[in-house]
């Protein structure tokens, strides 16, 4: 009950300042259609009900799974069975993460077709999966982020000079979804059972920054996927 508590206030100081923000705007200056305004506020409580609902399958579900997961891939002791398979559920979740789908239909239309929504979504998943993939590879060696992170991102200044100059935004926007809230619960939980077994519970702070390399997967693919179409 706790719990359930909790996340409901969680998500009321989530919604309540913007729905308070264009009531407040409603009135004073852009006066919507009345129509307009109740079907926002109808949304405000279908998406509270929504997100409510979503968090509690994160804490109840996914967090315990993930973590099961990055346990068991560890006691096998096997590296390339972590890594592939941290390619694998990081590819995956991308796939299922509702930000990325909303980024690749907008950009679909946008575009009018030139950048197609499935491309797009395979490639973001696929730059998420290698990250992933490469944290898992960072943890068992003991590997500092701080080289990772600086190698990942003069990578992407590299091929941003290649890449048609429309799609560098598109790229950075794509690395930004992908910390949406299906991606980022699963891959941190993944990231801290792989750390606790292999790094012993002292330092499971080693699952940590999983988020910030799976970031740069999405931007370098999204460049790649310019290079190759321009």
């Amino acid at each position: 009950m706790d719990n359930i508590k909790d996340t409901v206030f969680e998500v009321i100081y989530s919604i309540l300042p913007i729905a308070l923000v264009i009531t407040a705007l409603q009135f004073t200056i852009i006066w919507l259609p009345m129509e307009a305004f109740v079907q926002f506020l109808i949304g405000v409580l279908f998406v509270g009900i929504g997100l409510i609902l979503f968090l509690l399958g994160v804490n109840v579900g996914l967090l315990p799974v993930g973590e099961m997961i990055g346990s068991a891939l560890s006691k096998t002791k096997k590296i390339w069975i972590i890594v592939l398979f941290g390619f694998l559920l990081g590819a995956v979740v991308t796939f299922a993460e509702p930000d990325v789908r909303v980024l690749s239909s907008q950009i679909d239309d946008v575009s009018g077709g030139a950048i197609p929504q499935s491309v797009l979504i395979m490639s973001v998943a696929i730059g998420v999966g290698i990250f992933v993939a490469l944290a898992m590879f960072r943890i068992v060696f003991n590997i500092s982020i701080v080289y990772l992170l600086a190698g990942g991102y003069a990578l992407i200044f590299l091929i941003a000079a290649f890449a048609p100059s429309s799609f560098v935004p598109i790229s950075f926007d794509a690395g930004g979804v992908t910390t949406g809230p299906l991606t980022v619960p699963f891959i941190l939980a993944l990231g801290v059972g792989v750390a606790t077994v292999i790094r012993g519970k002292t330092a499971s702070s080693d699952g940590f920054g999983l988020v910030g390399l799976a970031s740069i997967g999405p931007i370098l693919s999204v460049l790649i996927l310019g290079v190759i179409y321009g």
